[in-house]
């Protein structure tokens, strides 16, 4: 369910000019953690009602985060580029974020990323598989979202994959990402369904 919401960008938004991308380090894990709650409880928020947005927050915990970023570090120790953070240009030096993206302390230089599963996960679809994709919302409509699908596509084709294409859930409701999605060139392949256990 990869919700990037990046679209045009409005007039007076900042552009994505000072915006780097590079590979996730496990120096980024915190701030990387703070993109992942944001993915997930955006999603929860503006997808469903109440009751979905109160699951994603609900498993947000602190085990969840800890298997979570252990799992993004097999992943990245698998195949580096399978986490692409993107970062203000210059916050490596300065050390702080910047209010203005979304980030309520100013504490984290990142302000977006995408995560593409390695190679071995690839037989789970057939395909290379684009497991997430967030920016934060201060950032979206500046192209950081489209310069973050370039760094997937490129992951992507590093793999050596049963069917050379790429899928994604992504959910119905979300209009936004869908057409985020289609201009990249995505179309409907079919419809994920599930239960609980």
């Amino acid at each position: 369910m990869n919700d990037p919401t990046d679209g045009d960008a409005a007039e007076g938004e900042d552009t994505g000019a000072d915006v780097i991308l590079r590979p996730y380090d496990r120096s980024d894990a915190d701030a990387l953690w703070a993109l992942k709650r944001g993915f997930e409880t955006g999603l929860g928020a503006g997808t469903g009602g109440d009751e979905k947005a109160a699951t994603y927050e609900a498993k947000l915990t602190d085990e969840y985060r800890r298997r979570w970023l252990a799992w993004v570090d097999r992943c990245v120790d698998e195949q580096a580029a399978t986490v692409t953070v993107a970062e203000r240009e210059g916050s490596e030096i300065e050390g702080r974020g910047d209010p203005a993206d979304g980030d309520p302390h100013g504490a984290s230089p990142l302000v977006g990323y995408v995560f593409v599963l390695p190679e071995s996960l690839a037989f789970v679809w057939d395909a290379a598989v684009l497991n997430e994709v967030y920016v934060r919302p201060a950032r979206r409509g500046t192209g950081v979202a489209d310069d973050l699908m370039a760094a997937a596509l490129s992951a992507a084709r590093e793999q050596d994959l049963p069917l050379d294409r790429m899928v994604l859930d992504v959910d119905r409701e979300n209009d936004r990402a869908r057409s985020f999605y289609e201009r990249h060139g995505f179309e409907h392949w079919g419809e994920m369904v599930a239960r609980d256990l």
